[in-house]
């Protein structure tokens, strides 16, 4: 019997099925159904003559899927993308291929709404002022993101670049938003923090961090590079996507811990363990949820995207009975 073709979902495709709060709602769907991230699949990295070409696998009862992306860090100075991939995604009982997805734009809506379910869960639902670090294309997004599901008072642009932090802060201002040029002091007077830098040192002093914001660090996923210094993180409560992952890859944490500005692992809490209500935000200092990127993550808004645009299914599922 000839099985039908996979389909391809482009970015447009993506954009207009998949929103950020529907992409919101399908992450916590996935955790809340009972998917435990510490037995996701792992990244895995091979270096290339240009950058490197990352693999990023991951199974459901329903669907298994991996992304594969090319980092060209040389690309930026040509004005081209750095990060490009495709996604590739298989169901069935067959576990025959569904489609293929472009994987630059399924990045560019998963990071962010993984930041956004972390920031919603740690954060009170009233009116906030957001600070966002970096003028690249997920500083965008995030802003994007934020405001579609908090109420922003503010938004203030952190960059090293003044002529890019000018473009991005009018980019935001021709969408209605209330956005302006900062400066790194300004997290004193921020509620909401977002870091979507590559840099290697610590951005800001997290001693001026009010001890009611929420700090989302998300701009590196390499031990020898962190966005957050260890003033901020030896007195915030420190959320992340899963143990193993933050262990094995977020200099933000491993360098922490290193320091002993993070006791140790067991002061980690997850992403999972909020979900389930098994911890909550203190209110008494500063939140930081520091994530790297996981493949449970794709699969959950690929899947989502698959079921909005498969002409083979009628109604899209609403719960995914995924393994533990």
């Amino acid at each position: 019997m000839t099985q039908p073709a996979p389909i391809f979902i482009s970015g447009s495709d993506l954009g207009k099925t998949v929103t950020i709060p529907d992409a919101v709602r399908e992450l916590e769907n996935f955790l809340l159904d009972g998917f435990d991230p510490e037995h996701d699949g792992l990244r895995t990295r091979l270096a290339t003559s240009r950058g490197q070409l990352l693999q990023m696998p991951s199974t459901s009862s329903h669907y298994a899927g991996t992304k594969v992306l090319t980092i060209s860090p040389d690309n930026a100075s040509a004005g081209l993308p750095v990060v490009q991939g495709l996604y590739a995604l298989f169901g069935g009982s067959d576990q025959r291929p569904l489609a293929v997805i472009d994987g630059t734009a399924l990045t560019n809506l998963r990071t962010p709404a993984v930041s956004a379910l972390g920031a919603l869960r740690l954060s009170s639902p009233c009116p906030k002022s957001l600070l966002v670090f970096g003028t690249g294309p997920q500083a965008w997004e995030h802003i994007k993101a934020f405001d579609s599901v908090f109420a922003l008072t503010s938004i203030g642009v952190v960059g090293r670049n003044a002529a890019a932090s000018r473009a991005l802060a009018e980019r935001a201002s021709q969408i209605g938003l209330n956005a302006h040029v900062s400066s790194a002091d300004k997290v004193a007077d921020a509620e909401l923090i977002i870091c979507c830098t590559g840099s290697a040192e610590p951005l800001f002093d997290g001693s001026r961090v009010k001890d009611t914001a929420v700090v989302v660090a998300m701009g590196s996923h390499e031990p020898g590079r962190r966005e957050l210094d260890d003033a901020l993180m030896s007195r915030a409560g420190i959320y992340v996507e899963s143990l193993r992952s933050s262990l094995n890859e977020a200099g933000d944490i491993i360098q922490a811990l290193t320091s002993g500005a993070i006791a140790g692992p067991e002061s980690l809490n997850t992403l999972a363990d909020m979900m389930s209500g098994r911890i909550h935000a203190r209110e008494d200092r500063p939140a930081v949820f520091k994530t790297t990127g996981m493949p449970w993550e794709d699969l959950a808004i690929a899947a989502a995207a698959y079921e909005a645009c498969s002409p083979e299914i009628s109604e899209p599922a609403l719960t995914w009975n995924v393994r533990p």
